[in-house]
């Protein structure tokens, strides 16, 4: 039996073993403090901040492919206490959202700022963004819909 292998083996295996534990975050996955988007059940929504936008859906039409649309989501706390927006992801590389990173205080408004790349799209696009924040529920989805041509050769 070839032992060398065996040896080898079990080495590579207790390597991947020991990194699929590793909790190193390069910034991108960073976690945030879960204190500020649980909420129990029985919490009372009338204390809470509450996120109000003028709309959740931008229509974008057409567009040819490599142009970059910039939307502006405005919003405003019509809650009780401040709005913190604890993270905000698109749901590709393609689509970058810019949030506020200080708390929105009670009756104050602020703006999601959502760029949308078109270079290698094509044909019709719909791109969400995921905003987690500590208001009940604690996630918003915000959506930028349109269609890509391709570039006339």
């Amino acid at each position: 039996m070839n032992y060398k292998f065996i040896n080898v083996f079990f080495i590579a295996l207790a390597l991947i073993v020991g990194a699929c534990g590793n909790n190193k975050s390069d910034g991108f996955d960073a976690k945030i403090d879960t204190d500020l988007v649980n909420h129990d059940v029985t919490d009372d929504a009338a204390d809470k901040p509450q996120i109000q936008f003028e709309e959740i859906n931008f229509a974008f039409g057409k567009i040819k492919e490599g142009d970059k649309i910039s939307h502006a989501f405005k919003f405003k706390n019509t809650g009780k206490s401040n709005l913190i927006i604890g993270d905000a992801r698109g749901n590709c590389g393609c689509t970058v959202p810019k949030y506020p990173t200080q708390p929105i205080e009670p009756g104050e408004a602020g703006v999601i700022d959502v760029e949308f790349n078109s270079a290698g799209k094509h044909g019709m696009q719909k791109k969400t963004v995921t905003l987690v924040t500590n208001c009940v529920p604690s996630t918003r989805i915000l959506t930028i819909t349109g269609e890509v041509n391709p570039i006339a050769e």
